[in-house]
């Protein structure tokens, strides 16, 4: 191989990169020498490390010399390419081990548009600072202050902070609100945990809560709850919307002034503002969030306002409502709950407080907008809550230490001290409140008055202020939140319809659609004006969500899944399923029927999903615990011995491409689905060893064929020089464990008579291996034939249904080929009669030898089955004339004890009888032209004679086997006579033994036994051990 130009770099070694320092290990007395001969010394500068496959030549020398071998980079395991730069793929194996392809390891795979131009995720993409001037179309991305914790805090604060949760510290006391406080966040912390969790295995895109479970749980649960959030966000942006607009409308009362009437009012606020908010929307991210740092902003400065004003001296008209300054026995006093009212309970507040510790959803639901969504949305989310908590805990520690829970706000209720008949901690201080604490009729205090922190505040209109950014900042994430989550969910398709709501625009790929779909919806909502009895729904299918990212995260943990492997460590399992448990607890606590109702939509929308199976696959954690349910109870299995009882037909199918025999595999998909093992064979012959990736193809597109046939059954292949070394294969090494088949299904040889002899032989030789290797087997024959390849006008396997130029096949065997892998599974299904209703005809059963029961079990399985139910099993057996009824009540008794429910039994007196002179003629002339005509010469003359032909018949092996060959002829008309118009037709195959019946002697006493014969035939033969058995042990 011609060497290769090397560009040279200066060395940095002292360079390091993202969050892994990069040292060269090279000694300095080394540095100056040349390596593995190289003229010319090979450098390079780490930090531009990641774009050397596309640079320069460097990938083609590993350390140093001409090898197609590549260094691990990231872009061989990326999905993004960086536009303008080919793609230079890791080489195939083969291109390793086998042959080397021109230009196979050129052609690039499909890729996701890249966000950067970079492709390292720890490169410049995390160095540079948001006020790096950014490229021209490049979309706007945010870190984790900006884009996760702020939005969160925004999220979780609301208008449950400013006006419930003094009245909650009034009802609780201070003890018990505390508790109600850090459960409510026990909760949403377990939660945020979980989410950090999912949000670090792997790469996050766009779709936020919605990506997260689906990625993680799979389409059926995820598709479910990201329709249900995306809606439930949209309505909270009514509810947020309405909270603004009451208190609007309620200032505009106070000053005497409205526009038409109390609830048009808030219509015509609500729709005014919800508009202006999809105008901040619309203006792109970057907006959005100016906007939601100006609302954070608002609510700081109230914040402080309200710590200023309690530090502040009460004035005379403050005391009259309650409020004294920081007092130990205020404090002392507030500290011990005193319940008051229909929800004046522990679980009645909760269920209050609760939907104000929620929002913690709002940073990863715009998981696509965040620069690095896996350290942004664990260290955002966790801040926001950690950061909210202190401030309710803090506000309601200040104000139960402040103000008096009884207060009748009259100026002129004030006492001297230590005056008789005043009752309460007022009266210490120079006011009595007794009259209205008693009849419980006053209108100030912190258990009457929700306004309490603005009137404990320095100055009460920024708390009004605060109010207006708590809900306005809600909204806005809410309206934000709901178009990001759908769009991921339309891009999907596991819905109909929706799929018109997807389409981004610009560079940051904003769901228009999306935005206006939400905003109806919240236009809807608002016009309604009455949002009580929606609001518990939609905090059920918040806590819906809560419950079931907590879920993921432990199913991933238990499942044991390589692939699960966070980057965020601090999480634990059981936490994670506490946090679930809990979840769906609260849910019932808040409203029992709301809670069903959302769990109800969720069930509906998961049995859409499982129902249609949508073809995507995203390795979620249901699959892995599929795989460790399967495993336990395969390897269970072995710790049991086999039992009669459970003896279940378990079918290797030798069906070559499955799609060539469709007949074959519905026979028996039949009356194994749901019920035992099924396998499809398939050989592949002859020079395929070059063509395994296409094989691999294939092969997945055969399991195409099946899942859309609704066969539930596995596909394998193998490679062999010949069909029978391969059947042998199949037959030790298919299956696991005790799940192994133990039935061998073939189709019958059609045209044994035009093809090479050889190809018979191997053919019989398969049905010995089968009986060497203690199989059942069974062969079928229609009248049309199984082979169907012509029509489909595909390469066919010449042993079971070769061309028409029989020599030209024997000397160069075909490899069985497919058709286009698109095609394949697109085709149409060809119809069989396995696949119709069959009415109430006929099941013959010829139990003509006792084979351990395998003749009869089949058809009972399959007369189980809906297509085939109405079909009547009949029973014929042999017997002797003299002796008829005898031998009836004898089988009678026999099949009653194995309750198989069969409906006719039949004896054949006339089984031994000579058959017509011309159907045995017809036999002769079948098997003439495989006769040696040796005259009855001794044995060594006749193999002498035979050599190179073993599948000739000697004069004496016709002679031998007269009676069986009279047999096969005579039964055929039965047959004929009795089950011409049935539906199916079961006869015991008989057997040829080994070494002593040629293949062509033996092939045309199948041909004779199921010649003539319009319904289908089954050849059935157990491995002579009990399938069926009547004891109970």
């Amino acid at each position: 191989m011609a060497e290769l130009q090397v560009t040279e770099r200066t060395v940095d070694p002292a360079n390091s990169n993202g969050r892994f320092t990069i040292s060269t290990l090279i000694s300095t007395e080394d540095s100056g020498r040349t390596h593995y001969g190289q003229t010319d010394t090979v450098a390079y500068d780490s930090a531009q490390a990641s774009h050397l496959t596309h640079n320069t030549t460097f990938y083609m020398r590993t350390f140093g010399y001409n090898t197609i071998d590549v260094v691990p980079t990231y872009e061989n395991y990326a999905n993004t390419r960086i536009s303008g730069e080919a793609k230079k793929t890791r080489p195939t194996l083969s291109d390793l081990h086998s042959f080397l392809k021109e230009g196979s390891h050129l052609h690039p795979p499909v890729y996701e548009p890249h966000r950067s131009h970079s492709f390292s995720e720890g490169g410049t993409e995390e160095e540079a600072s948001e006020g790096a001037a950014k490229t021209q179309g490049e979309p706007v991305r945010f870190g984790w202050v900006k884009g996760v914790m702020i939005r969160c805090m925004l999220n979780i604060w609301g208008v449950i902070l400013y006006l419930r949760l003094p009245w909650i510290t009034a009802q609780a006391g201070i003890a018990l609100t505390w508790v109600i406080i850090l459960l409510s966040v026990t909760v949403t912390t377990v939660t945020g945990l979980s989410i950090s969790a999912i949000s670090t295995n792997g790469k996050v895109k766009s779709g936020g809560t919605y990506f997260l479970i689906s990625r993680s749980l799979g389409p059926e649960l995820g598709g479910s709850i990201g329709l249900i959030f995306a809606f439930a966000n949209a309505v909270a942006v009514a509810m947020h919307t309405v909270g603004f607009a009451e208190t609007v409308r309620d200032l505009m009362q106070e000053h005497n002034s409205s526009m038409v009437d109390p609830t048009n009012d808030i219509r015509i606020i609500g729709v005014i503002t919800v508009t202006v908010l999809l105008g901040i929307s619309l203006a792109g991210m970057e907006w959005e969030a100016k906007a939601q740092v100006l609302f954070f902003l608002v609510i700081m400065v109230s914040f402080v306002n309200y710590i200023v004003g309690t530090i502040i001296p009460a004035t005379e008209e403050k005391q009259a409502k309650g409020f004294f300054g920081y007092r130990a026995d205020i404090f002392a006093q507030n500290f011990v709950p005193n319940w008051r009212g229909s929800d004046g309970s522990f679980f009645g507040l909760f269920s209050i407080f609760f939907p104000s510790a929620t929002g913690i959803l709002a940073g990863a639901n715009i998981s696509g907008d965040l620069k690095d969504p896996a350290v942004a949305i664990p260290k955002g989310t966790l801040m926001a809550i950690f950061w909210t908590t202190v401030s309710y805990l803090v506000i309601s520690a200040t104000i139960g230490a402040c103000v008096i829970r009884d207060a009748s706000g009259n100026v002129n209720d004030t006492i001297i001290t230590g005056s008789v008949g005043c009752e309460g901690l007022a009266c210490g201080y120079g006011w009595n409140f007794t009259e209205c604490s008693q009849s419980h009729s006053c209108h100030y205090g912190l258990i009457n008055f929700y306004q309490s922190m603005s009137m404990v505040s320095g100055f009460m209109p920024l708390i009004t202020a605060g109010i207006f950014g708590a809900t306005l900042s809600s909204a806005l994430a809410c309206l934000v939140s709901a178009p990001k989550v759908f769009q991921c969910l339309c891009k999907d398709q596991l819905y109909p319809v929706i799929g018109f709501f997807g389409k981004g625009y610009g560079k940051n790929n904003e769901p228009i659609r999306g935005y206006m779909l939400t905003y109806i919806i919240a236009v809807g909502f608002i016009l309604i004006a009455e949002l009580n009895a929606i609001a518990p729904i939609i905090s059920n299918f918040f806590l819906c969500s809560y419950a079931l990212i907590n879920f993921s995260c432990f199913h991933a943990s238990i499942t044991n899944s390589p692939g699960w492997r966070p980057s965020f460590r601090y999480y634990s399992k059981w936490a994670a399923l506490f946090g679930a448990i809990v979840s769906v607890v609260i849910m019932f606590l808040l409203t029992w029927w709301a809670a069903l109702i959302a769990i109800g939509i969720v069930v509906f929308l998961l049995g859409y999903v499982l129902y249609k199976k949508p073809g995507v696959n995203w390795g979620s954690s249901v699959q892995a615990g599929s795989y460790n349910m399967a495993l336990n109870y395969s390897v269970g299995l072995n710790k049991v011995d086999d039992h009669i009882k459970n003896y279940r037909p378990q079918c290797l199918v030798l069906t070559g491409p499955p799609n060539f025999r469709p007949a074959l595999v519905d026979f028996v998909g039949t009356f194994t689905k749901n019920l035992s093992l099924m396998i499809c064979g398939n050989v592949l012959i002859g020079p395929g060893k070059q063509k395994m990736s296409e094989f691999h193809l294939a092969s997945r597109d055969h399991v195409k064929w099946l899942t859309k046939r609704k066969i539930k059954a596995f596909y394998t292949d193998v490679l062999a020089e010949d069909l029978r070394t391969g059947v042998q294969i199949l037959m030790q090494a298919s299956g696991l464990g005790r799940m192994k088949p133990n039935v061998l299904v073939i189709g019958f040889k059609k045209n044994w008579q035009a093809a090479h002899p050889q190809t018979v032989e191997e053919y019989i030789g398969i049905l010995h291996d089968a009986f060497d290797f203690k199989y059942g087997v069974c062969m079928m024959r229609m009248k049309e034939g199984l082979n169907i390849s012509r029509l489909m006008q595909a390469h066919i396997n010449p042993v079971f249904d070769p061309a028409e130029d029989s020599q030209k096949n024997s000397e160069q065997p075909a490899v069985i080929g497919t058709m286009d892998p698109d095609a394949l599974v697109a085709e149409q299904q060809a119809s069989t009669i396995f696949q119709m209703a069959q009415g109430k005809k006929t099941i013959d059963i010829y139990w003509l030898f006792d084979d351990g029961g395998l003749t009869l079990l089949i058809p009972y399985l399959l007369g189980r089955k809906k297509r085939w139910g109405k079909c009547k099993i009949r029973v014929f057996v042999g017997g002797q004339i003299n002796r008829m009824d005898e031998e009836r009540k004898a089988i009678i008794s026999l099949l009653g004890k194995f309750r198989l429910g069969f409906h006719e039994i039949h004896i054949l007196p006339d089984i031994n009888q000579k058959p017509r002179p011309e159907h045995v003629k017809r036999f002769d002339d079948l098997i003439a032209p495989f006769r040696l005509n040796d005259g009855f010469k001794d044995e060594v003359v006749v193999n002498e004679m035979r050599h190179g032909c073993p599948w000739k018949i000697s004069d004496e092996e016709v002679t031998k086997n007269k009676a069986k060959s009279l047999r096969q002829v005579r039964m055929n008309e039965i047959l004929l006579d009795y089950s011409r118009d049935a539906a199916l037709i079961f006869i015991t195959l008989p057997i040829g033994r080994k070494g002593r019946c040629p293949s062509s002697l033996y092939m045309a006493w199948l041909e004779t036994l199921s010649q003539d014969l319009r319904p289908p035939v089954i050849l059935a033969r157990g491995n002579q051990e009990n399938v069926l058995t009547f004891y109970c042990q």
